[in-house]
């Protein structure tokens, strides 16, 4: 993910958070804070807006909801803060939290400022003069999905704020019926209205598994990766999407977007991570390696459901996505081809579900 120049239209007051944040972080972050920062702004989220604050003896990284955004935890700075708070003392693989503002004077919405983890993040292929040999790429899936499922082994219910993130038994039920609800609030009428996928998955729910926190974007270009060495994993990456649940649901989300050497010219157009890479696993690969490790046992036809799901709920996010664009509450270009791929991941859902 490469920080650029900040787009006009996500612009905001340097100053103005720069002494507020003098104000609130620790005197060790607050020394460092001289004057206002240079600011970049990261291009690679679609969802909230991320900025670089580089001063000459600290950077920092600031959140904020996008313009125009639907409602719902996504867009909630408070929660996406303190999650990452109370989960930093037991998961080495987190942001440190710098400060959380909720006043709207200060930037007309919440926000909050953390560390900048140093290291390499992968886009769709890898950095310029960076190269992974099959070994290699071998090595750094397996540590990635080792990191997902020491997430998933994380004990919520030792630590009170993660554990009030659970809603109890129906999570996936609840899934189903959110994600429902948003695509068709979020549908424009130049998409398919996905009501097959949408009645396959209400029918084919199994129940619930022992739940765990899960990260609900899980993807190699979340993850920060050590610069002196690509296959070892430094953190992970945005966490609005974070709660706690079924453990397969964070899989077959995270499965989505897995793009493997052998899939078809439109999938593999589609990735935003180098997945493809000789000595990339397959999904079913992943699949099991993650099952192993975890002693989980799961039937071919019930992991379809996850599989479908995660594509539903991949769909449900460029969609929402997608309305910003459609609605003229962003401009970036990239979005236009989110629509296109909404029908897409609606025809492949079908032929999982035959």
């Amino acid at each position: 993910m490469s920080a650029g120049p900040v787009r006009d239209e996500d612009a905001f007051d340097v100053s103005a958070v720069a002494t507020w944040l003098r104000e609130q972080a620790s005197p060790e972050v607050a020394a460092d804070l001289v004057g206002d920062p240079e600011v970049r702004q990261f291009s690679g989220g679609a969802s909230n807006l991320t900025y670089e604050l580089r001063w000459p003896a600290r950077a920092l990284v600031l959140r904020r909801p996008p313009h125009g955004a639907l409602g719902g935890s996504a867009h909630n700075m408070r929660r996406e803060h303190d999650l990452q708070a109370a989960l930093g003392p037991v998961f080495p693989h987190v942001p440190r939290m710098v400060a959380l503002c909720t006043d709207e004077a200060v930037l007309e919405s919440d926000f909050y400022v953390m560390e900048r983890l140093e290291g390499v993040v992968v886009g769709k292929d890898l950095p310029a003069g960076v190269d992974l040999d099959a070994t290699a790429a071998r090595r750094l899936s397996e540590r990635a999905w080792d990191a997902l499922v020491e997430l998933h082994e994380v004990d919520v219910a030792a630590v009170p704020e993660l554990a009030a993130l659970d809603r109890g038994d129906g999570f996936v039920r609840r899934q189903v019926e959110g994600w429902t609800k948003r695509f068709r609030a979020a549908r424009t009428p130049d998409v398919p209205d996905l009501e097959e996928v949408m009645a396959w998955l209400a029918e084919h729910q199994p129940a619930d598994r022992p739940h765990t926190l899960i990260h609900n974007d899980f993807r190699l270009d979340n993850l920060v990766l050590d610069t002196d060495d690509l296959t070892r994993v430094v953190g992970i990456l945005d966490w609005e999407l974070a709660t706690v649940g079924d453990p397969l649901v964070d899989l077959g989300g995270a499965l989505a977007y897995w793009a493997q050497a052998d899939d078809d010219a439109t999938m593999l157009s589609l990735r935003l991570q180098p997945t493809h890479l000789p000595g990339m696993p397959t999904r079913a690969e992943i699949v099991e390696r993650y099952c192993t490790s975890r002693g989980l046992k799961i039937s071919a036809e019930e992991w379809t459901f996850y599989e479908v799901f995660g594509l539903f709920r991949l769909a449900g996010i460029a969609q929402q996505i997608y309305h910003r664009y459609h609605g003229g509450h962003t401009t970036n270009p990239r979005f236009a081809s989110f629509g296109p791929m909404v029908t897409y991941l609606d025809a492949r859902c079908r032929s999982l579900i035959g």
